[in-house]
């Protein structure tokens, strides 16, 4: 399967300076869902700036088993036939969404909407994390599932002859359930509608164009049963959950300067930037425009001495989720106590990011109070080298391999493969940098 990798260890030693200029990857969340919305178009489709990581991989994968022909031009652009709505076909095994939570929650919406039962499951990461999110909306469109003891994958989905339409209000805030059931919506009867109490990624509406309203202090986005999807050229921009480790970098380490091009400033991604600007980052935005409908810009950062914010919590949170291990990170180098709360969330993820921080970071010499959602700390002087575990996830890993080039000494990185599933050349970006 694709989740399970050779445990590799990497030496990071104290960096002096990072300097350049350079490219992240094309967002992870806009390619997965470039993807899946191109597969039920009608017409072909281009996508510019795909990520080439194991998670979009996963994505395409699974369509590909589901019929939708999928390939490479002399531009390196992934091209896809779109089939409409209902011109998925039943695979003949079992779907492999490999490491990717976004691949088995977003693509369950679709297959809940097909005239034919599917099974889809994952690696040994994937098939521990909670589906039922997904399940207990689905279910009351008419959905049926099979899943494992505590409802996990493997899921096998029974499609009912109709799907109907619901009002669902979500009890926490997901893009992934979130989509799911907008995915879910395009084939029910009626106009389906998810309320949101808090913001989250809103892709999946911008990309298909759905309406979104504001009530009562709510979000609600809607779709009509049976809209279609047309084809499109899609634009790819830089994934600013990958940029936040490079952000960050930067801050720390002394006498650094870094020009990140090309990064989506889509607002349901950006606390992480408002937070370390708070903290005393200089952060400067540069050549801002819009590509595609998202807004792009290059982030000029240089090494900034940070304050933390005391208490992060509320409505940012979701729009942070991905960047707390990084922000972890930050704070451990800064002034002033440091507080996550109601991040419970992270739990859920690739690992438990709540209990990964806070064992890496007492190994560099932190008393962390962790909590059930979230943990404390105050920073301290004369942090510790250190051997970090990755926990097998991704975002670990890259946090830690940042947390280690602002510590004196050398410290190493176990399981440092696994940033593949996001950010493939992370490691060799990260060593050109200093030099």
């Amino acid at each position: 399967m694709l989740g399970i990798f050779y445990i590799m260890d990497k030496q990071i030693s104290h960096a002096k300076y990072l300097k350049g200029e350079i490219s992240i990857p094309g967002d992870k969340s806009i390619s997965h869902r470039a993807v899946m919305f191109s597969a039920i178009a009608e017409g072909e489709s281009t996508i510019q700036g795909f990520l080439y990581a194991a998670d979009p991989r996963s994505t395409i994968e699974c369509f590909r088993d589901l019929g939708i022909h999928i390939q490479k031009n002399t531009k390196n652009e992934i091209c896809i036939k779109g089939k409409g709505l209902y011109g998925l076909k039943k695979p003949s095994k079992t779907l492999d969404a490999g490491n990717s939570g976004t691949t088995i929650r977003l693509i369950a919406g679709i297959l809940s909407g097909q005239t034919f039962s599917t099974t889809i499951s994952g690696d040994e990461y994937l098939i521990k994390r909670p589906m039922k999110r997904i399940i207990d909306p689905l279910t009351l469109m008419g959905v049926k599932f099979e899943s494992a003891q505590n409802g996990t994958a493997p899921l096998t989905i029974h499609p009912p002859k109709k799907l109907q339409a619901i009002t669902y209000e979500l009890p926490i805030a997901s893009a992934q359930v979130k989509s799911a059931v907008l995915l879910a919506g395009l084939y029910a009867d009626g106009i389906t509608e998810v309320i949101e109490n808090e913001p989250s990624r809103n892709h999946t509406e911008n990309m298909l164009g759905l309406e979104s309203s504001i009530r009562n202090g709510k979000t609600i986005i809607s779709v009509d049963g049976g809209k279609k999807v047309f084809a499109k050229e899609f634009f790819i921009p830089g994934d600013p959950s990958s940029a936040a480790f490079f952000v960050v970098a930067a801050l720390l380490i002394p006498h650094s300067e870094v020009l990140i091009k090309n990064v989506s400033l889509n607002p349901s991604r950006t606390g992480f930037l408002n937070i370390l600007i708070k903290m005393g980052g200089d952060i400067q935005i540069e050549n801002k425009r819009e590509n595609g409908g998202e807004p792009i810009g290059d982030l000029a950062v240089r090494s900034s001495q940070l304050k933390n914010i005391e208490i992060i919590s509320g409505d940012i949170i979701p729009n942070i989720i991905d960047e707390i291990p990084i922000l972890a990170v930050a704070a451990a180098f800064s002034e002033n106590q440091f507080e996550i709360r109601g991040a419970a969330d992270l739990r859920n993820k690739e690992t438990d990011r709540i209990h990964a921080v806070c064992s890496n970071l007492k190994k560099m010499g932190i008393d962390v109070e962790e909590f059930q959602d979230g943990f404390a700390f105050l920073p301290k002087k004369n942090l510790l080298s250190n051997r970090f575990e990755s926990f097998g996830d991704h975002r670990i890993a890259m946090a830690f391999g940042i947390a280690s080039l602002a510590l004196q000494g050398e410290s190493t990185v176990r399981g440092v493969e696994c940033a593949d599933i996001s950010f493939p050349n992370f490691w060799q970006i990260l060593d050109e940098l200093q030099k």
